[in-house]
């Protein structure tokens, strides 16, 4: 059997592996392979070797090697000559196989599909849409089962997280669906831990709502935090002082506030300097772990500040923070200082 995990949804196609996984009694016949590293000849040989007390073997291939920048379309369907056991070359880094390019391992593989033992399980997972000429999708057409997962979006992420909610055993009412689909996106692996979390929290068979979603989503503490900012880089110290009482009115620790609101200008400072080298919204939320709804929340106010400003300000919260934990001044003085005093040049 071959079984084909592709798709931009990393998260889903890794779930539908560990089913595969759990499944399958494969025991001590597990092999799972780097395809952007091993040789092709190493594949062809662990396909070939029967299980050791057990029905079937799994062999799972992560991801493929790097197209080259002369490898053209046409070696899709070339490379006729790379077939499963033609000497190949070895590189330095492990015995790689370098004969090979990515054209020639998919079809190289393709053609190992059909001549694998019936014990053997075959899983190749690769994080990218694969066209339906690509020699593995017609290999898996003929001879397994191809599963391709999207990075759902709009009212398909919102069913997700419905679904997921559901699978966990608890209800979520719409409000707490949106909340969390405006905030996280679709990172899924995010929502779904931030699911599991809020699922523990009302037990089995209860509820989540917008409210428990605001009591313990740090995503959702990040978004108020957020309504602070805003008012502070449009230079609404009014605004930004009513919502910053409001923070405290709610129950917020002062200095948990100044902790949270330090670590959201450290975003700041990160998300600007990375948009100044040329990084676009969804590189940099890549790159600092963030949902691309934050980032680009944070891009919008990142051009209302220099990056001096963002600096001293920094600064001026890691004071603030020394000072309060010596208990030097109140904690409601010193969060207004800091309010009023957010992005000038001198600080407090």
């Amino acid at each position: 059997m071959f079984y084909l995990l592709h798709g931009d949804d990393e998260f889903s196609s890794r779930e539908r592996l560990k089913k595969l996984r759990e499944q399958g009694k494969f025991e001590y016949n597990c092999d799972t392979y780097d395809g952007a590293e091993v040789a092709l000849n190493t594949i062809t040989m662990t396909c070939d070797t029967l299980p050791f007390l057990s029905e079937q073997r799994l062999v799972v291939i992560e991801g493929l090697p790097k197209r080259k920048r002369s490898e053209a379309a046409s070696e899709v369907t070339s490379s006729s000559s790379e077939a499963v056991g033609t000497k190949t070359k070895r590189g330095k880094k492990g015995g790689k196989d370098t004969a090979l390019t990515r054209a020639g391992f998919e079809k190289a593989l393709a053609e190992q599909v059909a001549l694998m033992p019936e014990t053997t399980v075959l899983v190749v997972l690769v994080n990218e849409v694969l066209e339906a000429t690509n020699p593995l999708v017609k290999a898996a057409e003929k001879y397994g089962k191809i599963m391709q997962s999207t990075v759902p979006k709009g009212a398909a992420l919102e069913t997700w997280i419905a679904k997921r909610a559901s699978s966990v055993g608890v209800h979520i009412m719409p409000d707490a669906v949106t909340l969390l689909a405006n905030f996280i996106g679709g990172h899924l692996r995010l929502l779904a831990n931030e699911i599991d979390k809020l699922a523990t929290y009302v037990g089995p068979g209860g509820t989540i709502t917008g409210d428990v979603l605001r009591l313990l989503s740090l995503q959702m503490q990040e978004a108020r935090i957020f309504d602070l900012t805003d008012a502070l880089a449009q230079r609404n110290h009014k605004r930004a002082l009513n919502v910053l009482h409001d923070l405290l009115t709610d129950g917020e620790p002062p200095i948990k506030l100044v902790s949270t609101i330090t670590s959201q200008v450290r975003s700041l400072l990160m998300i600007k300097d990375l948009a100044q080298r040329g990084m676009r919204s969804q590189q940099i939320a890549s790159t600092i772990g963030r949902s691309p709804f934050i980032v680009d929340k944070a891009l919008r106010q990142v051009g209302n500040f220099s990056m001096a400003q963002l600096e001293t300000t920094y600064r001026t919260l890691l004071a603030t923070d020394a000072a309060l934990k010596r208990s030097r001044l109140t904690p409601e003085m010193a969060l207004d200082l800091l309010v009023v005093n957010f992005g000038n040049p001198g600080g407090i």
